[in-house]
């Protein structure tokens, strides 16, 4: 397995409270020798450690093998099993926690992805979910329903028969409900209507220049709502697909 890490620390508000003793029945109380008394102070606690970044790469696991086959993944598909790799990354979740998530990915963009998500743990960019799409039955309306990150699934572009570039673990979509994809006035998926007005603001929201698209533009990645048509607000691609 190999294993990338980023530390990334975050700012940490520690409050502390003062205790109060009580004597001990009969017991004399302290004397004052000379104009002032000391006394030993207690060592100073040390704070809580800040969250970090974490990242680990590895093949994929026999039984997700076995989960993804005929699910995410079947025979005929442009990449293999082999070809792909299991990301575990940290990330800040809606409710302001770290968490660690799952993607799947082609063995290429591994190292890529790894600095992409490292960049947005330390913009704080929030995630709602990041689980494999076999999670969901092989459904990408499913998994978007969830409001869940994903990249690999072996499905071809809606509507023709071309292969998604998540069918080669080269894409990413972040954040679907709050990021949909919008074409001819079609919001897809359907429950994210309200999120094709782009003039609503949410720290989940994707827009051009922020943080989460210069964290993919690091890496050399597009952004689908760059795009004329359609407007693919939650992804993002190697090749601009």
């Amino acid at each position: 397995m190999a294993v990338a890490a980023l530390a990334v620390l975050v700012p940490v508000i520690v409050i502390t409270g003062c205790g109060s003793g009580s004597a001990t029945p009969g017991a004399s109380p302290a004397t004052s020798i000379g104009p002032a008394s000391s006394r030993a102070s207690a060592p100073a606690a040390s704070p809580p450690s800040a969250p970090v970044f974490t990242a680990s790469t590895s093949v994929l696991p026999l039984e997700m093998r076995a989960r993804m086959t005929g699910v995410s993944w079947h025979r005929g598909c442009p990449v293999g099993l082999g070809r792909l790799r299991l990301l575990r990354l940290s990330y800040w979740g809606f409710d302001h926690a770290a968490h660690t998530g799952s993607l799947v990915v082609n063995v290429a963009a591994a190292p890529d992805l790894t600095r992409a998500f490292g960049l947005l743990f330390a913009a704080r960019f929030p995630i709602r979910q990041m689980r494999p799409v076999e999670a969901f039955g092989g459904s990408d309306e499913a998994s978007m329903r969830a409001d869940n990150t994903s990249a690999f699934n072996c499905r071809l572009v809606p509507g023709t028969s071309i292969w998604s570039q998540h069918a080669y673990g080269l894409a990413v979509d972040l954040n679907p409900l709050e990021n949909p994809e919008v074409q001819n006035g079609t919001v897809d998926p359907p429950a994210a209507a309200a999120w094709a007005d782009r003039s609503r603001t949410s720290p989940a929201m994707i827009k051009a220049g922020d943080a989460a698209w210069q964290a993919f533009h690091a890496i050399g990645w597009t952004w689908g709502g760059d795009w004329t048509t359609p407007k693919d607000y939650m992804h993002f691609s190697a090749n601009g697909l």
